[in-house]
């Protein structure tokens, strides 16, 4: 079995359509996955917002794609997120323990701030240098997929995030790979595996 991993760049739909395409005011076309990506019968196993970058996985196995997204199955996700200002420890223990969401409390996190920014390739459009300047990097895990949920967990103790990009799922890893850029892998799988969408 084959998984494509890719670098989803910033301001790229996680989907190989634009459902509104042509709707908005400016009329402009946003890149998607097909814009990258030419394999037919490979679908994204979870998503990444508009302005997220990082890692996406494609299979063309259902069951596989199930396992990756079903947060029951617990498959861990880490990020790397740079929010405004400079956490607090307190802050930090809030969101580690768990915050409260409209949909209901998060589950515990792992977080760790980071003594000096990742190496990443420049975000295009560059964020504006007063707020470069006055933010904070963090690696944070959680084992949930909900919707935008990192940006929310951040925004409820203001801290808004100002870049966010995936590195790991489970035990695939973002590595050397380029905005853009995917690469297939061969993947083993138990012989009672069932490949039906």
């Amino acid at each position: 079995m084959d998984l494509l991993l890719f670098n989803k760049p910033y301001r790229v739909l996680s989907q190989f359509t634009d459902h509104n395409e042509g709707s908005s005011s400016k009329d402009e076309r946003r890149q998607t996955l097909a814009d990258f990506i030419q394999q037919p019968a490979f679908y994204p196993a979870g998503r990444l917002d508009f302005h997220s970058e990082g890692l996406m996985i494609l299979t063309d196995n259902g069951s596989l794609q199930h396992r990756i997204t079903d947060p029951a199955l617990k498959m861990e996700k880490s990020y790397w997120v740079q929010v405004e200002r400079y956490p607090s420890e307190e802050t930090l223990k809030k969101l580690i323990q768990g915050v409260v969401l409209k949909d209901g409390p998060t589950k515990p996190a792992k977080i760790k701030r980071l003594d000096r920014p990742p190496a990443l390739w420049p975000r295009n459009p560059p964020l504006a240098l007063h707020r470069e300047k006055n933010s904070q990097w963090l690696n944070i895990t959680i084992k949930e997929g909900r919707n935008r949920q990192i940006r929310r967990m951040l925004a409820s103790v203001e801290h808004p995030v100002l870049r966010l990009v995936r590195h790991r799922i489970g035990e695939w890893q973002l590595a050397d790979l380029k905005p853009g850029q995917h690469t297939k892998i061969a993947i083993n799988v138990p012989r009672n595996f069932s490949k039906k969408r």
